[in-house]
């Protein structure tokens, strides 16, 4: 299993981090046994949590190579690979119920995304994703 971000290469760098932040922690809510691993005690005894066992690629896009990723994916998704995305209108809403009720007024068509997350077989991500270089 294969987990690659791709963010919207044109965004300010606290954009970029805060859009790799919520997905983050979107993927580790998901898939908290595969991703998470667990806590570690240093031989002092301070307790550092778990942090991914997975390498997560950031890589660069565009709004539309991510919105392109996204409708490939379509709106049934495809059961193998996990997509979380983050767009415009989450990034600007103060609070989750705002969000909810902003996005459901919204057509796929309209959204703009910042970023997204895939997380599924390898193939079918290089597939989707095997064209963009790291984001630097």
């Amino acid at each position: 299993m294969k987990i690659v971000m791709v963010i919207d290469r044109e965004l300010p760098m606290g954009l970029i981090a805060n859009t790799a932040a919520v997905l983050g922690i979107s993927l580790g809510k998901l898939f908290p046994e595969e991703i998470v691993g667990r806590d570690i005690q240093d031989a002092d005894g301070n307790v550092h949590v778990g942090i991914t066992t997975k390498t997560i690629p950031l890589l660069a896009g565009t709004k539309d190579q991510i919105k392109g990723i996204r409708e490939a994916i379509g709106a049934g998704g495809d059961p193998a690979v996990t997509v979380i995305d983050f767009s415009e209108i989450a990034q600007k809403c103060r609070d989750y119920e705002s969000y909810v009720d902003i996005l459901t007024c919204y057509t796929a068509s309209r959204l703009a995304y910042l970023g997204i997350c895939l997380y599924g077989p390898e193939k079918k991500i290089n597939k989707l994703t095997g064209s963009l270089g790291l984001l630097r």
